[in-house]
């Protein structure tokens, strides 16, 4: 391998043309003051993906790139490695037959781990691949623990034939958590509730407690599934190990309280904020699992149809001006957010964000969160970001007249402005600014475009079925049979894969209303939200409900899904 001649990977990817030139350039010449590797740079801008950048590296070292590892110890011999080298080194052996191995590793530069593996396989010969890092763990976790977790039920079970007393703040609150066997019951039980809450792609978890019993639920996919029931008894006791792993106060109940945990479970890193409320019968918990690992902040992802995204893309690069998502709590108004971020950041361009609260940690970009105890508001926040010299500002919410007023200032003084606002649709959120007390006149001079966003549940790609609607399924939704590919919709019939709701993962809803000549006009005479959406509709504006609609016939979403949601 030493003798080949390495061709660059930003070459390699500007090729296969995965980058634009203009891209690379960027890329490269943040590499050379940040010291992070190029592919990193690349994906964390937006610019391409994981899987492009590793193909890129097998094509660079002559190797193989494999998407899905499929496992196979056809000779029983992977017992001998250890689970705690596999993770560390980001290393998996997951195929042996004839005396060849077959070696999964991310990082090619590292090959020691590769080596050592030699010595353990002295009589077979090594084959390299690369895979993702999150592939690898997969297999490490699956295949490599040599105890296996108990499941929630099980622990829950042992639970009660067990004495225990309220635990200390222990070390390693970081270690995985997929490692819980020799842990004590309660640290355990803890463990194992978010381990498996985040194994099925929850996120959140609401500890519930009521006057005989406690409920444990995961919201998933934006529904609410009862999972568990603890027994009471042991109530106090959950509630100070949580309490204890987010560093709050465990004597005081009387108060609500918020605080923040980081986690590994199965090699991947979760943020979980905390929020503890007092109830009648106990503190009611509910922690909000951010997987930092699997969040991709790519707008061509998260559901625009190809007319709105160029007309976004348009958008967002305008050189002033308020951009304003709208939607309800949950409706994923700041993953379009970050996502914009991470398609503007720039080394030529300062972004500076004020938010409540921070949710992801942006490469690049300056994020202040709010405090409002100590006085630093969003408008204090605001006033103190526009003394940084930005070129881009984005506004966690406006969610007062102060805030409104700043951000159209900035506007007005030639920044961007990003922000969010909570109505139920585009047109609502002018009506919304002028109930603010923000004057017509400097609506219209001030904001490009208002997004009004839903997010619904996708049909799961392992389940999905062709069905023949009924006529009055289709007209409680104004859609004609025409309008359907060979007459059918589509729905999941329930698997194993999305634990039999016939869904897995979230797509975006969208409305989007450009604020053009005549709509300024309606503004300026005072017109309501129904008469600007009849004005936008004339415009091409696609509401919510026909956005949705057309993710229906196209197999992404079922009827049901769009209607409860738009």
């Amino acid at each position: 391998m030493a003798t080949r001649k390495i061709k660059p990977i930003g070459r390699i990817l500007l090729d296969r043309k995965r980058i634009t030139a203009e891209q690379l350039q960027e890329a490269l010449l943040q590499q050379q003051t940040s010291g992070i590797k190029l592919g990193q740079i690349l994906i964390k801008k937006g610019y391409t993906t994981e899987s492009s950048v590793l193909e890129a590296a097998a094509e660079q070292y002559g190797l193989a790139y494999i998407e899905k590892l499929d496992f196979r110890d056809t000779e029983n011999i992977f017992k001998a490695v250890p689970a705690n080298f596999l993770k560390s080194n980001r290393i998996v052996p997951f195929d042996s037959a004839k005396r060849i191995i077959k070696v999964a590793i991310t990082d090619i530069s590292q090959l020691q781990p590769v080596d050592d593996l030699k010595m353990i396989f002295r009589s077979s010969k090594i084959e390299i691949v690369i895979a993702s890092e999150s592939e690898i763990q997969r297999i490490i976790n699956t295949h490599f623990e040599t105890i296996q977790a108990e499941t929630t039920n099980e622990i829950i079970e042992n639970l009660e034939e067990s004495d225990f007393e309220i635990l200390s703040k222990t070390s390693g609150e970081t270690a995985d958590l997929l490692d819980t066997a020799s842990d004590a019951p309660i640290i355990k039980l803890v463990n194992t509730i978010i381990r498996q809450a985040v194994l099925e792609r929850a996120s959140d978890i609401h500890f519930e407690v009521y006057e005989k019993e406690i409920v444990v639920r995961f919201r998933i996919d934006g529904v609410l599934y009862k999972m568990f029931n603890p027994p009471k008894k042991f109530q106090d006791s959950i509630t100070s190990r949580i309490k204890i792993m987010a560093n709050l106060n465990i004597a005081e109940n009387r108060l609500p309280q918020d605080g923040r945990i980081q986690v590994k479970v199965g090699g991947k890193e979760i943020d979980i904020r905390v929020s503890i409320f007092p109830t009648y019968y106990g503190e009611r918990i509910v922690l909000r699992l951010l997987n930092k690992s699997d969040m991709n902040f790519e707008l061509s992802n998260i559901g625009f149809s190809k007319k709105n995204l160029e007309t976004f893309n348009k958008l967002i690069e305008l050189t002033h001006g308020i951009l304003l998502v709208t939607g309800p709590t949950g409706s994923g108004k700041s993953t379009t957010l970050y996502s914009v971020l991470t398609r503007l950041n720039r080394d030529d361009v300062n972004i500076l964000t004020v938010e409540d609260p921070i949710e992801y940690q942006l490469f690049g970009i300056s994020q202040m969160q709010i405090k409002p105890k100590i006085g630093l508001t969003f408008a204090a926040g605001l006033r103190s970001i526009l003394r940084q010299d930005p070129d881009i500002v984005m506004i966690g919410e406006i969610r007062d007249l102060e805030t409104a007023e700043i951000a159209v200032q900035s506007a007005l003084t030639g920044h961007r402005v990003f922000s969010t606002l909570h109505t139920n649709d585009a047109p609502s959120g002018i009506t919304r600014l002028a109930d603010m007390g923000i004057e017509p006149y400097l609506i219209t001079s001030a904001v490009n475009a208002f997004l009004a966003q839903r997010l619904a549940r996708k049909i799961c790609p392992s389940c999905i079925e062709p069905y023949k609607p009924s006529q009055q399924e289709l007209s409680r939704a104004g859609i004609t049979r025409t309008r359907l590919n060979k007459g059918n919709l589509y729905r999941g019939k329930g698997c194993e894969a999305c634990l039999n709701t016939g869904y897995t993962g979230r797509v975006g809803i969208f409305e989007l209303l450009v604020i053009s000549d005549k709509i300024k006009k309606l503004i300026m005479t005072g017109s309501d939200a129904s008469t600007i959406r009849e004005q936008a509709l004339k415009e091409g504006m696609v509401s919510l409900l026909e956005d949705g609609i057309n993710k229906v016939i196209a197999g992404v979403t079922t009827l049901d899904e769009v209607l409860r949601v738009c």
